[in-house]
């Protein structure tokens, strides 16, 4: 086994920073499909399944030109991953659109602790002391966040609760899929995902409502909605998992975990940009966040180097 050299870990771990900052925008980018504002993308109203399919879409073709097709394999595990990716994609942009933006990325994000524990008691790997602790305070900051306020339950929707614990628990699996295929390009992953996301939702609505219904349900967004979905799909989508596909080839899934906490952090601040009335940050959101914030600067801050004095 080849082990990735100093410089291929901080390269790992810059790919996942910026795979974090960018998934935080899918709050940003409902809020903009779902509520009137200036650009009116609101109209035609566009359901979950709608936006999630169209997202997963355009994210894979965008994806598509940059496939070393040449270097890509199938392996036996990639069903798997595309049906954790396709369940993940549909329960998280349900719970977004129909719950409170912060609740659904956080409760998405427990993902790295279903990753720990199958790390640990499936694949027996060895326990990181600082990644125990920073996954176990940004999931103390998880649960601050969404029960501080009382609204563990999304305001009595509980099936949004489920939608966006269903999620998390999908989410992990995608991790895991992803790290056992690390060895494949990053882009191929990606519009595996991405594409057959799009494929199998696609196939259930035609399956669950005929084909003429699919027709009108394919050809309902608007030109003005189609663009952004296409943006939003590359940028928010597509982008952000090739980065985090490449970084999981130098990182462990147990530090991808803690570094991806950003994301449940910058998520809600997006969100209140757009829909501030509905979206405003809470006291055990600044709490949670900064529970969160500590426990990622417990793990990467720099140590200073212990010197040696010699008589």
């Amino acid at each position: 086994m080849i082990h990735p050299s100093q410089a291929e870990i901080r390269h790992g771990r810059w790919c996942l920073v910026l795979a974090a900052v960018l998934w935080s925008l899918s709050g940003l980018g409902t809020r903009l499909l779902k509520n009137p504002g200036p650009l009116g993308l609101n109209e035609p109203a566009l359901t979950p399944v709608q936006i999630a399919f169209f997202r997963a879409l355009f994210a894979g073709l965008v994806m598509l030109p940059l496939v070393p097709f040449r270097q890509v394999a199938i392996r036996p595990i990639m069903p798997a991953m595309i049906v954790c990716f396709a369940v993940m994609n549909y329960l998280f942009i349900s719970a977004i659109t129909l719950g409170s933006a912060a609740n659904a990325i956080l409760l998405q994000n427990t993902a790295p602790f279903f990753v720990f524990a199958y790390s640990i008691f499936v694949l027996r790997e060895r326990a990181d002391t600082k990644s125990v602790i920073a996954i176990t305070l940004g999931m103390l900051g998880m649960a601050v966040i969404v029960g501080g306020d009382g609204k563990l339950f999304d305001d009595g929707r509980f099936d949004v609760t489920l939608m966006a614990v269903g999620s998390g628990i999908t989410y992990a699996g995608v991790i895991l899929c992803l790290r056992h295929l690390r060895d494949q390009p990053s882009a191929w992953l990606s519009v595996q995902n991405n594409l057959g996301s799009a494929v199998c939702m696609s196939l259930a609505i035609m399956a669950l409502h005929g084909i003429g219904f699919w027709i009108d349900w394919i050809t309902t967004p608007t030109l003005r909605q189609i663009g952004f979905l296409m943006i939003f799909g590359g940028v928010q989508m597509a982008l952000p998992y090739f980065l985090f596909a490449r970084g999981l080839r130098f990182v462990n899934p147990q530090e991808a975990g803690a570094i991806t906490l950003l994301e449940p952090l910058l998520n809600p601040v997006w969100a209140y940009l757009v829909s501030p009335e509905t979206d405003t940050p809470t006291r055990s959101t600044w709490a949670g966040g900064a529970l969160i914030i500590g426990a990622l600067a417990y793990r990467y801050w720099p140590r200073p180097a212990k010197i040696k004095i010699q008589d």
